[in-house]
């Protein structure tokens, strides 16, 4: 699967995903400081979903101001250690393949979507 990890995301997060197979390319690496709007117009050009732990920003643009976006999903889980925060995004990451057209939340107990418009 082809991501866009936010600039939220932390490094060895990033370098989990790599090692796991998936095609990450990170803001912070390429990026740093673009806003939001901009973050989700290069979604949409490379069409990677967007992985970010930003509880506003990207949920707003989508759906109140119409900002296209291949997929989006929104990291709330909690963690003692930042390992155990990268075996969770993994392993939620792992369990899926549809994740393209859906603004997905995912915390601890459930993994929701919410179809994009």
């Amino acid at each position: 699967m082809r991501l866009l990890a936010d600039e939220n995301v932390r490094g060895d997060l990033v370098e989990a995903l790599r090692d796991a197979g998936f095609n990450v390319r990170w803001i912070l690496e390429e990026h740093p400081g673009m806003g939001d709007g901009e973050v989700l117009a290069r979604a949409v050009a490379d069409d990677r979903v967007l992985i970010t732990f930003d509880k506003g920003g990207f949920g707003a643009l989508v759906f109140q101001k119409g900002h296209p976006a291949p997929g989006i999903i929104l990291f709330r889980v909690s963690a003692a250690l930042p390992s155990e925060l990268v075996t969770k995004v993994v392993h939620a990451l792992q369990s899926r393949q549809d994740w393209h057209d859906h603004f997905w939340t995912v915390t601890d107990e459930t993994i929701r979507r919410r179809r994009l418009p």
